[in-house]
């Protein structure tokens, strides 16, 4: 019976944490670097980042992000990756289509060992943006 009851409250437990995580997260972004592929078809280098105080959403419950960049933004979250993790990284992918019916990979980056820094990329299949992003609350 113990065993029963602490199967039970796992359960509930793991529902739980499942609808807390369909909440929206709000971030600020502090600035963006782009990279394009190049006619060899190799990734160029990154630019240098300029500053770009914008803000970006993800709504769970909507299956939406939204980058509230100068042009709006907005991604239809399509499938939820799988969550990666080890001593150095935290990577959170999402397979998205944009406002304008591309396909992009999105993924948020949280670096561990340099202070936990946030970073959001939107990856298309010839340019990527980059966004250094920070938790405003």
């Amino acid at each position: 019976m113990k065993l029963y009851s602490s199967l039970l409250f796992l359960f509930f437990l793991s529902f739980g944490l499942q609808n807390s995580a369909a909440q929206t997260l709000t971030f600020k972004t502090s600035s963006v670097s782009i990279t394009e592929k190049n006619e060899k078809g190799k990734w160029n280098e990154w630019s240098d980042f300029v500053k770009a105080d914008l803000v970006i959403s993800i709504d769970a419950k909507k299956n939406r992000i939204v980058v509230n960049s100068p042009e709006i933004q907005v991604f239809t979250i399509l499938a939820y990756g799988e969550k990666t993790e080890d001593e150095t990284t935290r990577i959170v992918p999402f397979e998205c289509i944009d406002n304008n019916g591309s396909k992009a990979t999105v993924f948020v980056i949280t670096k561990k060992k340099e202070s936990n820094r946030m970073q959001f990329y939107i990856n298309y299949s010839e340019v990527k943006f980059v966004y250094n992003i920070y938790n405003p609350k």
